[in-house]
């Protein structure tokens, strides 16, 4: 009896795999608790966290959350409903409203109603800032350890992704400067 059950979850499993293949999802919310968790404290308090989470069901929970419903979402509207995200950060002078999408990041002075918009271009990984219909690319991903950065005077350089590289690009445009001002 048991080795009949056993084959038909086999066959059950490699039909699912064969027929679910394209529509994999990104786990939003997994993720999302993933990354919190990273956040808790130092290594040996992540993974406390991270075996609690385990054994409490939390991962497994968000895990078939994803699958069942979430993912599917995703799958046929083209959307994850988890992406999107509000959030308001006191600053120094201030308080912004920092809305989050699958493209970027709109930020709001609440003070005098200022609106930044920070976009993701997948095509070419690119990052820009947006200002009054004005759009500036900033940054694009060269490979996994450089981008091109702007320069002050407006042409890119390819900057290391290391603490070497990011140092000469704050030396380069000075802002070790701005940083000891502050």
């Amino acid at each position: 009896m048991k080795k009949t059950y056993l084959t038909i979850a086999v066959v059950l499993a490699l039909g699912a795999s064969l027929t679910l293949q394209s529509c994999l999802g990104s786990f939003a919310l997994t993720n999302k608790v993933l990354s919190w968790n990273r956040q808790v404290g130092n290594k040996f308090v992540n993974e406390l966290v991270f075996v609690a989470f385990c054994i409490l069901p939390v991962y497994e929970l968000t895990a078939l959350a994803d699958i069942l419903v979430i993912n599917s979402i995703e799958f046929w509207s083209g959307e994850n409903p988890v992406v999107a995200e509000t959030k308001v950060v006191e600053g120094k002078d201030a308080k912004y409203l920092v809305q989050s999408d699958k493209t970027g990041y709109t930020i709001t002075n609440l003070s005098d109603q200022s609106q930044y918009r920070f976009n993701f271009d997948a095509s070419d990984r690119s990052w820009s800032i947006e200002k009054d219909g004005q759009e500036h690319k900033f940054m694009t991903f060269v490979d996994d350890t450089h981008v091109k950065m702007i320069t002050p005077d407006g042409d890119f350089r390819t900057v290391e992704l290391s603490q070497q590289g990011v140092y000469a690009y704050e030396q380069m445009v000075g802002a070790g400067n701005f940083y000891a001002a502050r």
